[in-house]
């Protein structure tokens, strides 16, 4: 297979996966993964309707070796089985190679480094409120911490996205291409208000068509890689033993809302979880006590009737027991 019919068979692939609507971090992962197989394995050289079963799953054991994650084996794995699916449908082959080649099995994830009500506080206390971009940092960490949003959802925002009367934040186009809206606390809706009236309009003082939500000094979208580093930075001047990130705030706010009570299937929604197993590792990486919890929620368990008022009586039961038996 020459570089041509490699570059053809990417954009088809690509193509393919635009069709099905897969988000841009899917394609991105999907084709590198796909485009690293056909340039560096010794099989991408030939036709690809020659590649075996045998062939794939020496190719796919190397991974191991290279001890990668077993997140990432998963999703090389799942590329490389997106890609023979789609030249099977395409009748590009006539033997899927990939079929019987499986993801490992991830463990259930317990989660780490979950924030506590006080050490988010600290984290939430160190922009400095002096100046305009302390401000709009700070309106930031409250965004994080009231919705529980994804750092790349974050940095879609467009300013009509904040609905502050509402109490709403709209997210477009979230993981999966779902819009979904989230609800906003007071104290984020606060901060925001401040930033949006007295911060944003100078920081885009040179760019006044600007829609995005939060802007740098240039009036330009912040950037994935700006705000991650301002999240990781505020944990370290909050002197936190723990790991801080944009991810870890996002856990923090399921965690707190499922240890209060919150039903599980509507912080799956907030979320944007598809899959409700998801949403269910953070019970999990909690710890929390079923038992308890029964014993808390049931209502048989919340009625007043007194031990001795359903006590069994055995003395009863008995004579007429051994009667029948005799």
């Amino acid at each position: 297979m020459n570089d041509t019919d490699t570059k053809e068979l990417l954009f088809a692939f690509t193509e393919h996966l635009k069709v099905l609507n897969r988000s841009p971090a899917t394609i991105k992962a999907y084709t590198g993964n796909v485009r690293h197989y056909l340039a560096e394995n010794e099989t991408g050289t030939k036709n690809i309707q020659a590649v075996t079963r045998a062939d794939m799953e020496r190719y796919t054991a190397a991974f191991y070796n290279k001890k990668y994650s077993t997140g990432t084996i998963c999703m090389k794995i799942r590329s490389l089985k997106r890609f023979f699916e789609f030249l099977e449908q395409t009748n590009s082959i006539f033997i899927n190679p990939m079929e019987y080649i499986h993801e490992p099995k991830q463990d259930k994830t317990i989660l780490r480094n979950i924030l506590t009500i006080k050490e988010m506080e600290k984290i939430l206390d160190v922009p400095n409120l002096g100046t305009r971009t302390g401000i709009r940092d700070r309106a930031v960490l409250e965004v994080f911490y009231s919705t529980g949003i994804r750092l790349s959802e974050l940095c879609s925002l467009s300013i009509y996205d904040a609905d502050l009367q509402g109490k709403m934040v709209r997210i477009n186009q979230g993981k999966g291409r779902k819009d979904r809206v989230v609800p906003m606390g007071k104290h984020a809706i606060r901060f925001l208000r401040e930033y949006i009236s007295k911060v944003r309009p100078h920081l885009t003082r040179k760019n006044r068509k600007s829609r995005m939500l939060f802007v740098n000094q240039l009036g330009q979208p912040l950037s994935k890689q700006v705000v991650s580093l301002m999240v990781r930075t505020s944990g370290r001047k909050a002197k936190l033993t723990k790991k801080v990130s944009a991810h870890i705030l996002r856990h923090t706010f399921a965690s707190q809302l499922v240890k209060n009570g919150a039903n599980v299937v509507a912080v799956q929604k907030m979320l944007g979880h598809r899959d409700l197993r998801t949403t269910q590792g953070y019970i999990r990486g909690l710890g929390i006590d079923l038992k308890k919890a029964h014993t808390k929620s049931h209502p048989r368990e919340k009625d007043k009737i007194s031990r001795n008022s359903i006590k069994p009586k055995i003395k009863r039961v008995r004579p007429e027991y051994a009667s029948r038996q005799s």
